[in-house]
């Protein structure tokens, strides 16, 4: 039987208008990105969306525990779930946005495709002589699935690329995305003598423009795969009789996302972790490779960087466009909490690769599972370290899943690592101290502790490799009116504009309530543009307020007081004032920090419909004034665009 929540405590949330963050934004994110359509034609209210979530994580847990007769309590779990619910409804935490959107639906009930609860993952290219086209194949399918995928180039040089085998044979191509990424397998291992040469079918292919009833969107036709067999092609056979190089991997990894955000996938994130040589560094240097220019921008590049090397060509590359990023994996491998002085027998030293927005360091082929806890909506301490139970038993229980990689579920099943994240930190020193912060961190984290050892034991399985990170956020923290992760606010009115389609039925609801509506710039045929004013609230400060190295040290604070995976931060600095102490604040916070990555503050001018334009008071108050509430009573939106990727700005490709 499966575990449902009570029909009369559901029916107290029925009419309860959710506390959406920002005003309406939060809402028209949700609407937008994660109230998913019903059988009778009609979309998800909130209270829908956390009954689903919830009902879905508990059914996991008591499919777990009848299946090796553990003892499942119906009357403890309905007490439990009740508790959850109600903590996830006023949006104390909240899973990420793959798990708002697919836990508790079809994708994991029917399709058992439990990757979609998964955020992002890494793949490692170093045994890529034992099966050249597994890597790659991996991100196809994971940027397909959703999963942001970090990777790295320790496979160049390694293995040969021949001519294409002179057998062939015709592939038809399923309509699948089993279908498409077993094409990338035949094309690539043609070239390592691992395949006949395919000649590719795209007859089966779905038209352009046509539903996707899994992921929501609609199809893209077969012209992005087709590009996609083209282009690396094209860049195998020049190469051939050379060991494949480190460009030959970045490229063949960019162009399988770009295929995938050219297949009317809105996002994508894919991180590339290179080392400190020209060949890598000069990768987006498109005055020397311009050929790249129309893919390269499809992965933000770090360095996997070692303590006391020589920082000063990387810095001058940071304070000219931002990139690369730096990956420290000795203090992944030797630190939980950058302040932990006991890291006990748990070690993490198998770790290769970061996830594409750098908060979690990972095993090729792992996954990792985030949820979030908002600070800004808790009133005390207390309450806090009573959400935090709730959010690590939503992350844990995920990890009770399998997924449809076998090599991935062995390192799930021995790691259960889980990404316990923290946002609203801006929000909270607006009103608290950091000496209140770093009492909140710590006792969470003890708690954290406390409730991986009850919950583990009670599932009958390993304790968590590791628990807590700082993801960067995004559309989840807009639901709670947070700001996002560790980031500082650009200001603190301003207009965010959100692009919906043009059959969308938010759009009458919103003209309705008085929102400026017009079609977007380039694509007025399909798609208009809503714009939503905003105050994040008074005293909160901006990053015109913040400096390069108060960024760093908040970065340093929380990877010692709360991350023992990592801090996902992304640095803005002056390039005329901090630019040149980029080298010098590399040397010292190597010693403090997992990632880092940093942005230059650009001087120019706005252009049209930016999705965010800073305001002052006066105009917000002027925008507003006329401003109605929104209904929110007839949802009715059949272009869901679900968040399908991480949810932070940064590690997305737009």
């Amino acid at each position: 039987m499966e575990f449902k929540l009570t029909d009369s405590f559901i029916e107290k949330y029925k009419n309860i208008k959710p506390d959406f963050g920002f005003n309406g934004l939060g809402w028209l994110v949700y609407a937008r990105t994660y109230s998913r359509l019903k059988d009778d034609g009609s979309n998800e209210q909130w209270w829908e969306t956390i009954k689903r979530v919830v009902e879905g994580t508990y059914n996991i847990q008591k499919e777990h525990i009848d299946r090796y007769g553990l003892g499942w309590n119906a009357y403890k779990a309905q007490y439990s779930a009740q508790e959850m619910y109600d903590r996830m409804f006023n949006m104390k935490f909240l899973p990420g946005g793959r798990g708002l959107w697919a836990m508790g639906s079809p994708i994991i009930t029917q399709k058992k495709l439990a990757i979609a609860l998964f955020n992002c993952s890494a793949i490692s290219t170093e045994n890529i002589k034992d099966d050249p086209s597994f890597p790659f194949v991996y991100a196809f399918d994971a940027l397909m699935c959703g999963v942001g995928i970090g990777f790295d180039i320790r496979g160049a040089g390694k293995i040969i690329i021949q001519e294409q085998n002179k057998n062939k044979f015709n592939y038809i191509i399923p309509d699948s995305r089993e279908g498409w990424v077993e094409s990338l397998k035949h094309l690539i291992d043609s070239f390592f003598g691992r395949s006949f040469t395919p000649i590719f079918d795209y007859s089966q292919i779905r038209p352009a423009g046509i539903p996707l009833k899994t992921f929501g969107g609609v199809s893209s036709g077969s012209e992005p795969l087709i590009e996609l067999h083209k282009n690396i092609t094209n860049i195998l056979s020049l190469c051939i009789g050379m060991p494949i190089s480190k460009r030959n991997i970045v490229d063949i990894f960019n162009i399988i996302a770009k295929a995938v955000v050219s297949g009317n996938v809105r996002r994508s994130a894919l991180l590339a972790a290179g080392d400190n040589s020209d060949e890598f560094l000069n990768l987006k240097d498109y005055s020397k490779n311009p050929e790249r220019e129309f893919f390269g921008w499809c992965s933000n590049n770090s360095v996997l960087a070692s303590i006391g090397m020589d920082y000063k060509n990387i810095a001058e590359k940071i304070r000219i466009n931002g990139e690369p990023g730096l990956i420290w994996l000795e203090n992944a491998h030797e630190n939980k909490r950058m302040g932990d002085l006991d890291n006990g027998d748990i070690k993490d030293n198998k770790t290769k690769i970061p996830n594409a927005c750098s908060e979690i360091l990972l095993e090729g082929g792992e996954l990792c599972n985030l949820v979030e806890l908002f600070l800004n909506r808790h009133e005390s301490k207390e309450d806090f370290i009573r959400s935090i139970k709730f959010a690590y038993l939503y992350a844990k229980t995920v990890t009770l899943l399998e997924t449809h990689w076998s090599s991935t579920n062995k390192i799930i099943l021995r790691n259960r690592r889980i990404g316990t994240s923290v946002s609203g930190i801006v929000n909270f020193l607006n009103k608290y101290n950091l000496f209140t912060l770093k009492e909140w961190l710590n006792e969470g984290y003890n708690s954290l502790k406390k409730y991986d050892k009850i919950y583990s034991e009670w599932f009958a399985i390993p304790r968590s490799i590791r628990l807590s990170t700082l993801k960067p956020s995004g559309t989840i923290s807009l639901l709670a009116g947070a700001t996002p992760g560790i980031h500082f606010p650009e200001s603190r009115f301003y207009i965010r504009r959100i692009r919906l389609s043009k059959n969308s039925s938010l759009i009458k609801s919103l003209k309705k309530s008085g929102y400026k509506i017009e079609n977007a710039i380039g694509q007025e045929e399909s798609t208009v543009i809503v714009e939503i004013p905003v105050d994040i609230g008074s005293k909160i400060r901006t990053l015109k307020d913040v400096s390069m190295w108060e960024q760093l040290l908040l970065a340093s604070f929380i990877q010692r007081e709360w991350a023992d995976n990592s801090v996902s931060i992304t640095v803005t600095f002056d390039p005329e004032t901090e630019g040149k102490y980029i080298e010098q604040a590399l040397n010292y916070f190597q010693f403090y920090l997992k990632t880092v990555s940093f942005l230059p503050r650009k001087k120019e001018g706005a252009y049209k419909q930016m999705p965010y334009e800073a305001i002052d008071e006066d105009t917000y108050n002027k925008l507003i004034k006329n401003l109605k509430p929104i209904d929110y009573s007839n949802i009715k939106n059949e272009e869901i665009e679900s968040e399908k990727y991480c949810d932070g700005e940064t590690c997305t490709l737009n």
